[in-house]
């Protein structure tokens, strides 16, 4: 053990001093600059990557998804004016011819005109009678063959709830039917004449699609099971033709993700690798999916060259920073050094060194107080020792006070009472008991604290706590009815047993009957009730005061802080360091009538059966 101070503080300094072999201040200073110049630039440039990538992503996502919902309008486009052709149709006059048999022909030549007029628009036209049989057509070949009943089909409602839309079907591989039916009614008689069958011709909706088409974009229509309608040239080529499922062939899968903007992998010839998806839905035909393929990598060049131009950015960013560090780093050590030789010259046995070389700003102001920052902090340890003291004997001052002052205020009502009276009566005889109990027990509060400036353990036992209610509410009877105050009691009609110290529990309850009279300056009630559960008793003091504050529910617990002028803060403090020191916990908050509610819970003790 080291006695003389000073070379104890020498010591340390030495160790203080010592310099790291191989890591020099200007080093040091120099790796500090760098970081804090390199990793800002370079966290806030990856940010702004991250986003400026993210938002170009988005936005190219969202480009093929608008590309998709073109697509579908276009679709739906095209599919209305067919189911408007049906609807228009079947009203026609020439539409009766059905109910002859199309003797005169007219009919069909009517829908051979109609084929030629929408060119690639129908393969054929066809009327036929209600069993099924071709009655007209737009292809002579196909008078008198049956066409089977309709398949699954949506009708379009009122009011053109004769106009049906089948759904797709593909009799053989490599070709979808796509067919509109409409009902023919009579103007004659009641009843249906035959229907208009429309076999589309699905070479428009190809045509639609590589109308959007390039060699980095593909499209492609498909229904509500997954299968083919209709794919873009490229797509043609490489070997999707209507009827392919793309639900259960890997290499043309398609998976809607997060943004509905998805990745699928194509093997094939069109688009080599990933690809972005976007998805559109045909608002006529309400199951048929529109999906545009566009080629990853092709849409996201623009964030590859953005990177690219970042990486630049970044490193010439941080061969400026080393330079500067460099310079400022150079610069800052100097002085520093020179102030370490001293201050290693200092230790060395010998007289006094020669002081550094002046040096302006903080620098230089360090090396004038060196000398006097050893007896300056000696100074203000010797100061923090004596203001703990200080505060400490503080602290048990004000507890004693605090506690001294509820049985001197008992004390001196009982005397005034006793004052009162010509002769000693039972009432004085009483006060008198109250006095002598209130004393002996103020004695022994003043010698524990005087021993020690904290609450003494409990010395516990078996209590009955509504008798320790009434009594403490006998103790403030005077204190009470002076400031017109009543207090009400809502005991149980069974003793509660609980396992505690009485004085103790006695003065937590004096002391929160005490904060309830302050809390009504100008009279009330206070209520003190007992909740019994399982295995603890709550006690609940509740006054007619101005309440509590969320925020000062908890602090007021806590030693010296009063809301109350003049209060030292104290008192609650006291509760729940004896409730606490008991195994239990005080509470504080709102009332059920209004006012305050100060609780504490003890555990039940064992004698009671609980």
């Amino acid at each position: 053990m080291i006695d003389d101070p000073v070379s104890d503080r020498r010591i340390l300094s030495v160790r203080c001093i010592s310099p790291a072999p191989a890591l020099t201040i200007r080093r040091t200073l120099m790796i500090a600059f760098a970081l804090v110049g390199l990793l800002p630039a370079l966290v806030l440039g990856l940010l702004a990557f991250e986003r400026s990538r993210a938002a170009l992503h988005r936005e190219i996502g969202r480009a093929v998804e608008r590309a998709a919902a073109d697509v579908a309008a276009d679709v739906d486009a095209v599919m209305r004016e067919r189911l408007l052709n049906a609807v228009t149709w079947h009203h026609l006059e020439v539409m009766q011819d059905l109910r002859l048999g199309d003797v005169d022909k007219r009919l069909s030549a009517f829908l051979a005109n109609m084929k030629d007029r929408y060119a690639d628009a129908y393969r054929h036209l066809h009327a036929i009678d209600p069993a099924g049989s071709i009655i007209a057509s737009s292809d002579p070949l196909a008078l008198g063959r049956s066409i089977p009943s309709a398949g699954a089909q949506r009708r379009l409602g009122p009011p053109d709830d004769h106009v049906r839309f089948e759904l797709p079907t593909w009799p053989r591989p490599g070709q979808v039917q796509l067919r509109i039916r409409s009902t023919v009614a009579s103007r004659f008689t009641p009843g249906d004449i035959g229907e208009l069958v429309m076999d589309l011709d699905p070479a428009s909706l190809e045509h639609l699609l590589d109308r959007m088409s390039s060699p980095q974009r593909q499209a492609l229509l498909l229904d509500a099971g997954g299968r083919l309608i209709a794919a873009s040239a490229g797509l043609r080529g490489a070997g999707l033709l209507p009827g392919h499922s793309a639900r259960q062939d890997g290499a043309t899968q398609l998976q809607p993700a997060t943004l509905r903007l998805a990745e699928t992998v194509l093997g094939g010839p069109v688009i080599q690798g990933a690809a972005l998806t976007g998805l559109g839905h045909a608002a006529l035909a309400r199951d048929w999916q529109t999906w545009v393929l566009h080629s990853r990598d092709a849409a996201l060049a623009p964030v590859r060259k953005m990177a690219a131009y970042f990486l630049i950015l970044l490193a010439a960013v941080g061969l400026a920073t080393l330079l500067v560090a460099r310079g400022v780093a150079s610069r800052i050590a100097r002085p520093v050094t020179a102030l370490t030789d001293y201050t290693r010259a200092y230790l060395d046995p010998g007289g006094p060194p020669s002081p550094p070389p002046p040096a302006s700003g903080e620098l230089g102001e360090l090396s004038r107080s060196f000398v006097g920052l050893v007896g300056d902090l000696q100074t203000s340890q010797d100061t923090l020792v004596k203001a703990s003291r200080l505060a400490a004997l503080g602290e048990v001052t004000a507890l004693m006070a605090h506690e001294i002052r509820t049985p001197l205020g008992i004390l001196r009502s009982g005397a005034q009472m006793l004052a009162a009276e010509t002769g000693l009566s039972a009432e004085g005889r009483e006060l008198l008991g109250i006095i002598e109990t209130e004393t002996a027990r103020l004695n022994r509060l003043v010698a524990t604290m005087l021993d020690n400036a904290r609450t003494q353990p409990p010395r516990r036992r078996a209590q009955d706590l509504c008798t320790l209610v009434r009594h403490a509410a006998t103790l403030m009877a005077i204190a009470t009815r002076k400031q017109e105050v009543q207090i009400r009691l809502d005991l149980p009609a069974s003793p509660l047993i609980v396992s505690c110290d009485a004085e103790q529990i006695t003065q937590v309850l004096l002391n929160l009957i005490v904060n309830a009279l302050q809390a009504m300056p100008g009279g009330g009630d206070i209520r003190i009730g007992l909740r019994p559960e399982p295995d603890r008793v709550w006690v609940d003091v509740d006054d007619q005061g101005p309440g509590i504050t969320d925020a000062d529910r908890e602090r007021l617990f806590e030693p010296f802080v009063s809301r109350r002028q003049g209060g030292f803060g104290l008192g609650l403090a006291v509760v729940r360091q004896i409730v606490r020191g008991h195994g239990g916990e005080a509470r504080a908050g709102a009332a059920p009538g209004g006012g305050a509610r100060m609780s504490f819970w003890l555990s039940m003790s064992e004698e009671t059966g609980s």
